[in-house]
């Protein structure tokens, strides 16, 4: 994965991760979303002879990028009902590789199903993203650490 990721070519909007995204322990929205740019690129070749699993991240990908369009209508609703059915139809291929083997008990998953309704409600999905109390956690735990050593 890690030499797929570095083998991208480089543009200047693009972030390089190289050889160490495999060695990644926690990752901030924003970085996620370097990522989502270039996962389907780098994963392609991996994912030879697993359709299915390739259609999974393309859905999570459309349902990503649309989700984030600051004003929605029918169409764009609809597309994102659309990626939400594939994600359904194939988070099973993915079960046996956690620990409970539930997608019921998985927060993030459980959360898409309740975003059209969102944004039906609210016109956006406008400040419902976690960058800046990500931010803000990271600086207050940083802050607690230097004061106690």
């Amino acid at each position: 994965i890690d030499e797929r990721f570095s083998a991208l070519p480089r543009f200047s909007n693009i972030r390089q991760f190289g050889h160490k995204l495999t060695r990644v322990k926690q990752c901030s929205g924003s970085e996620y979303k370097d990522m989502l740019k270039i996962w389907l690129a780098a994963l392609t070749l991996l994912l030879k002879g697993y359709s299915n699993h390739l259609k999974f991240l393309k859905s999570v990908t459309d349902f990503i990028l649309i989700a984030e369009y600051h004003s929605h209508t029918e169409i764009t609703l609809r597309y994102l009902q659309d990626a939400l059915h594939g994600i359904s139809r194939n988070i099973n291929l993915f079960l046996p590789y956690r620990f409970n083997q539930s997608k019921c008990k998985i927060p993030k998953i459980h959360s898409l199903f309740h975003y059209i309704e969102y944004i039906k409600d609210m016109c956006s999905t406008n400040n419902s993203d976690t960058e800046v109390s990500e931010a803000t956690h990271k600086n207050l735990i940083k802050d607690g650490y230097r004061a106690l050593n």
